[in-house]
């Protein structure tokens, strides 16, 4: 071994060799690890991503069932003649659908243009924006760059709930690659053009539009097709942030994307340098403001018509099987069209009528109010008052007022009163103009609801009080035809000649007894009276007795019901002895617990006025979805209520109560002659609760039937220097002109109708003794169904002779007697009526007539001479000439015979 120098140097570099060698060696090793890991790495995260991808697309929706449509729709609403009426609009409903062929070329290409430039040319998705998009991001640091394609933004819009709203990364990315997969799935099996007409009727505008149509509608009143260039450019220009561009609200940002928008179709060659200059030099914005100036200075509520038609159509889809949450989705973002019955002429009648000053002239103009109050205390404490904590304050019972000034002055004297220091407080007003109005007419034949009036005054606010429909009050003498007279004639045998007795009467009513009153005196009655004049002049006691002697307050209650009101209490074990139930005598007068609607009572008396068929008020005929398919025919529900010979009857007897006539000559008149139009045939029934509470008329023609009610919110009454007729005079005015130019044709008189002259006393076949009674309207012509007409004579009248001085029995000083009618009076009466005046009493012999006095050459009673030499005549009786007496007044005299004096 050489250990020299050399020999050492060789060694050493034999050894370093070697350890390079080794370390080169194990550094290539290192590195193919290195290389198998990284290979290994990429391969496993490829897989993973690969499945990760491929787990996020068997999530993602299937095409096949894919509904890009958008999912929000406002519902329509009609009137009969189809006009648009109201729309409804839920939360993310309020959007009009329009068609491609409705787009103007140039909304189209702006939307283009800033949204997607190649649009027309990607498969779904923009590969460059992408790219760009990402080129952007690694630059800036910041990826703000936007690379969805319209596709894309439809997808996001109308498949994924809460689409960009998500809130997390990876959250946000599954909805992303989902997105891009779904737009070039959707991109090869829907045209270009379906596409962006979905995604123009999809996406929000600002302003609660949503869809180009609704934002034309709303920032320029117009179609979306009249769309002018400038306008287009304002819509497209809106989409990328719809609050911060809204033009009404920020005009300067706006105005900016604006310009951005046509500078890009100027760039993109779908418009011309001067297109572009023009459109820039139009002051839109101007407009925009005074459109959306007056669209805030007329928008008002629902109308009362719409406000029941939203109740009615709720409960009809729950009824065909949807749930009260899909029911309201339905109504307020399914897209519905619904038509409804409303006559707008006839609508825009009433509306005018209920509300002109002139048809209330006669009564004290009020006002009423509702009331909340909220304290917010400096510890943070809230109280809060109501209008009956204001009322009690008050001290009055209605909290009616003469002036809105009056009103104020309280609520800021109560607020006062109630505040501490350092409170807060919010306070309503509600003010109400009294006394209240309601009108509800129908077509009797359809069951369509022709126009309703809610209240008169301002409407306020939508779904309020609706006193067409939804509120209950009580019906008076509108109810003698329902529940007592209509069953009588219908199923108990009597007629419109059948009488009763009007006197004082007492019948019993739950244990307890119940002396009804007539309405036009408290001591006035009329002795025999039947059906008819029962209805004409609104006779209480006749209605009573008729429920009570023949129909049965259990009939009343089936009839009544049977006439659609629904609102009516059974008798139970329960209630039986309280009162709360309706089965009771009280119903022949209206007295019933709970009251009816003005369309409930509309309703009953259409049933008459159509013949004796009741059919189901409706405010609406169809309902279609938004493809036109329909929802609900709503055909209405019809039963038969009464025999049409019944419904004639009535009628005429109704026809008559809009007469001016008075019962038997008495100071009774009828009960509705102020209503009678000029212009065509009517009848109908007037209606007022005890102490004037509520005033009714309910009435028909051929075409139509209208009930009318007004009354106090607060069921105070009607002063006694008020008109109480008002109402009739306005039924007048508001039938007058809703027929007006319709032929003035009767009502349908059956076949099975016939006549016969009566006696209406009796309600038998008159007699020469009935047309020999002084009083007016004994005998007439009366309607009957066939065979119910009456086969006996009168057996009440009779010819007597009386005195002609007293009209009583003669007696033996009675010179002159005459024959007259007189009336036999019922054996256990004790009232006085007015028959008593026109009675014959067997039992008095005439008392007035004296002995003659004795006179100088005339005969002594003993047959010897006077021979005083006085001459005179003889007088007879104590009251002066004969017919002075009140019983002999009016005698209509048959006979006379002088009888001789008695010497």
């Amino acid at each position: 071994m050489d250990f020299g120098k050399k020999g050492l140097m060789e060694q050493l570099n034999s050894s370093q060799s070697h350890a390079k060698k080794i370390r080169t060696k194990s550094v290539l090793i290192l590195f193919k690890l290195l290389l198998v890991a990284i290979v290994f790495s990429v391969t496993v995260t490829g897989f993973c991503l690969y499945g990760a991808v491929m787990g996020i697309l068997d999530e993602t929706p299937d095409m096949g069932n894919l509904d890009v449509s958008p999912k929000g729709l406002a519902t329509t609403i009609y009137d009969a003649s189809g006009n648009k009426i109201q729309t409804l609009i839920g939360k993310g409903a309020n959007r009009s659908l329009i068609t491609y062929d409705q787009l103007p070329e140039n909304l189209i290409n702006a939307f283009v243009a800033i949204e997607d430039s190649r649009f027309w040319t990607h498969e779904g998705i923009d590969l460059k924006g992408i790219l760009r998009a990402g080129v952007v991001g690694l630059t800036s640091g910041r990826f703000s760059e936007g690379a969805s394609t319209i596709t894309q933004q439809l997808i996001k819009n109308n498949v994924f709930e809460n689409g960009g709203q998500e809130k997390t990364t990876g959250a946000r990315f599954v909805r992303k690659i989902q997105e891009q997969y779904l737009a070039l799935e959707l991109d090869h099996v829907m045209s270009k053009e379906k596409i962006l007409e979905n995604y123009l009727n999809t996406i929000n505008l600002g302003a609660n539009c949503l869809g180009v149509q609704k934002a034309a509608e709303r920032y320029f009143n117009k179609d979306v097709s009249d769309l002018t260039l400038s306008e287009c450019a304002v819509i497209a220009g809106i989409t990328q942030n719809p609050y911060g561009y809204n033009p009404i609200k920020f005009p300067e940002k706006n105005a900016e994307r604006r310009e951005k928008v046509l500078n890009d179709m100027e760039e993109q060659g779908y418009i011309s340098a001067q297109q572009k200059e023009e459109a820039l030099a139009d002051d839109v914005y101007e407009r925009i403001a005074e459109i959306d100036h007056n669209r805030s200075t007329t928008s008002t509520p629902y109308t009362y018509f719409v406000d029941r038609l939203i109740s009615d159509v709720l409960r009809d889809l729950e009824a065909a099987g949807y749930t009260a949450d899909q029911a309201n989705a339905m109504l307020y973002s399914g897209g519905l069209h619904i038509y409804t019955t409303q006559d707008p002429e006839i609508q825009s009648i009433v509306d005018t009528e209920v509300n002109n000053e002139a048809n209330y002239e006669g009564i004290q103009q009020k006002f009423a109010f509702t009331y909340r109050l909220t304290l917010k205390h400096s510890d943070g404490t809230t109280t809060s008052y109501s209008t009956s904590d204001i009322r009690q304050y008050s001290g009055m019972s209605q909290l009616e007022f003469n002036t809105r000034d009056e009103i104020y002055t309280l609520t800021a004297e109560y607020r006062a009163e109630m505040m501490m220091e350092g409170d807060e407080y919010s306070e309503d007003v509600d003010i109400t103009l009294q006394p209240q109005v309601s009108v509800v007419i129908m077509d009797q034949s359809t069951g369509y609801v022709k126009a309703i009036a809610g209240g008169r005054g301002e409407k306020t606010a939508s779904l309020s009080l609706n006193r067409a429909t939804n509120t209950f009050r009580q019906p008076g003498s509108t109810f003698k035809v329902l529940a007592s007279f209509a069953p009588a004639i219908d199923a108990c045998g009597d007629t419109l000649a059948t009488t009763f007795y009007d006197e004082p009467y007492t019948t019993m009513v739950d244990g307890s007894e119940w002396t009804p009153k007539n309405w036009y005196s408290s001591s006035k009655y009329a002795g025999y009276a039947n059906i008819r004049q029962g209805i004409v002049y609104s006779m209480n006691i006749l209605a009573v007795r008729c429920l009570v002697e023949d129909v049965t307050p259990e009939l009343a209650y089936r009839y009544v019901e049977n006439f659609g009101i629904n609102t009516l209490i059974p008798k139970t074990d329960d209630n039986s002895r309280s009162g709360q139930h309706d089965v009771r005598a009280t119903i022949a007068l209206g007295g019933i617990t709970q009251g009816v609607t003005n369309m409930q009572l509309t309703g009953a008396y259409a049933a008459i006025a159509n013949g004796g068929t009741y059919t189901e008020p409706v405010l609406y005929t169809r309902i279609l979805d938004n493809d036109g398919q329909v929802i609900i025919d709503n055909t209405p529900e019809t039963h038969r209520v009464l025999q049409e010979s019944t419904a004639f009857l009535l009628t005429d007897a109704m026809r008559d109560s809009m007469k001016d006539s008075r019962l038997f000559g008495m100071t009774i008149s009828s009960s509705s002659d102020e209503a009678m139009p000029s212009n065509i045939t009517a009848a109908g029934k007037s209606g007022t609760t005890t102490s004037y509470n509520d005033l009714w008329f309910v009435g028909y023609t051929p075409y139509y039937t209208m009930g009318i009610w007004s009354g106090f919110d607060d069921n105070a009454k009607f002063d006694s220097d008020d008109n109480r007729n008002f109402h009739k005079t306005m039924w007048k005015t508001i039938m007058e002109k809703i027929t007006e130019g319709k032929a003035a044709i009767d009502f349908n008189q059956p076949d099975d109708i016939v006549t016969a002259k009566i006696c209406n006393k009796s309600g038998k076949l008159a007699t020469k003794a009935c047309s020999a009674d002084p009083r007016d309207g004994i005998v007439s012509e009366e309607y009957f169904k066939s065979g119910t007409e009456p086969t006996e004579y009168c057996d009440l009248h009779t010819s007597y002779e009386v005195c002609s001085v007293s009209g009583m029995k003669p007696g033996p000083y009675c010179q002159k007697t005459t024959y007259r009618a007189r009336i036999k009076l019922p054996e256990e009466t004790t009232g006085v009526t007015d028959d008593n005046n026109y009675a014959y009493s067997s039992r008095r012999t005439c008392d007035q007539c004296q002995p003659m006095i004795t006179l100088p050459g005339l005969l002594n009673p003993d047959g010897t001479t006077n021979t005083t030499g006085e001459t005179g005549t003889g007088i007879t009786g104590t009251t002066g000439t004969a017919g002075s007496s009140s019983m002999a007044s009016g005698s209509g005299t048959t006979t006379e015979s002088t009888r001789p004096s008695v010497h």
